[in-house]
């Protein structure tokens, strides 16, 4: 009886964790579900289709579900990563990608800044992500992509990692927004985030890709986790209240598990 208790809590607390973990909105035909993974990575799906953007091994991709379509960034191997892909990818399986990415991984498709294109039946529109400020690390132009997912009548904004360029800027009807934060260093903090949240105003926004140094450790986990000498909560709680106000929903979410 006792082990019978116990795997019903195990199972509990399991369907209790994947439910932190996925956020939905409304879209045309059902749910449009986004699950945070680790990092940069994410799952879309909607209507039976599933996205990956920035797959990566470091993240506990065991419940993750076959791409459809897989959407990549950059080249660093945190965004870029081959065996991630090949495990995901079902046969056929579109994987957009940047040039310099292309470099490296050549079974793709190139999608340049600025440029469109429709990919399992899904409008991706592939929009600038770089610096304009000069410190390392440093994202030069044309190297980096951010996308639009146009799904279920929905414009789902997945920011490259850089500064909030004018491209960004100029976005319109977006629904919801994944923006990086904390990197690049101090060009990209809460408040410079938040100020480019405003100029575009999406009715949701989320932040990732603000703890790359655990992010590291857990692609080598070796001892302890590395302390958090940033305090990662309070740039958040930051970046909360810089917005608030402006009619824009913050959602948190589950990047870093185990942290």
């Amino acid at each position: 009886m006792r082990l019978f208790l116990l795997a019903i809590a195990t199972m509990s607390a399991t369907i209790i964790g994947l439910a932190q973990t996925q956020n939905t909105i409304d879209g045309d035909k059902g749910e449009i579900i986004i699950t945070p993974i680790i990092h940069s990575s994410a799952q879309v799906e909607y209507a039976g289709k599933v996205i990956h953007i920035d797959p990566w091994s470091a993240g506990d991709l065991s419940n993750a579900k076959p791409a459809d379509l897989i959407l990549i960034t950059d080249d660093p191997g945190h965004h870029l990563d081959p065996e991630a892909i090949i495990s995901l990818r079902k046969p056929e399986a579109p994987v957009v990608l940047t040039q310099t990415a292309y470099s490296k991984f050549s079974d793709g498709i190139v999608l340049a800044n600025g440029e469109s294109g429709t990919f399992a039946d899904i409008l991706i529109e592939a929009v600038g992500a770089y610096d304009m400020t000069p410190g390392l690390p440093y994202h030069p132009k044309g190297e980096a992509n951010g996308y639009v997912i146009n799904l279920g009548g929905k414009r789902l904004f997945f920011s490259g990692v850089g500064e909030c360029i004018p491209e960004i800027q100029a976005l319109e009807n977006i629904d919801v927004a994944v923006m990086p934060m904390n990197l690049p260093v101090d060009r990209m903090r809460p408040i410079p985030v938040a100020e480019c949240v405003k100029t575009f105003k999406p009715s949701i926004v989320y932040l990732n890709h603000y703890d790359r140094i655990y992010a590291g450790w857990l692609n080598n986990p070796q001892g302890e986790p590395p302390p958090d000498v940033q305090n990662t909560p309070a740039t958040i709680e930051t970046f909360q209240n810089a917005i608030a106000g402006e009619g824009i929903e913050f959602r948190d979410a589950a990047w870093y598990p185990g942290r």
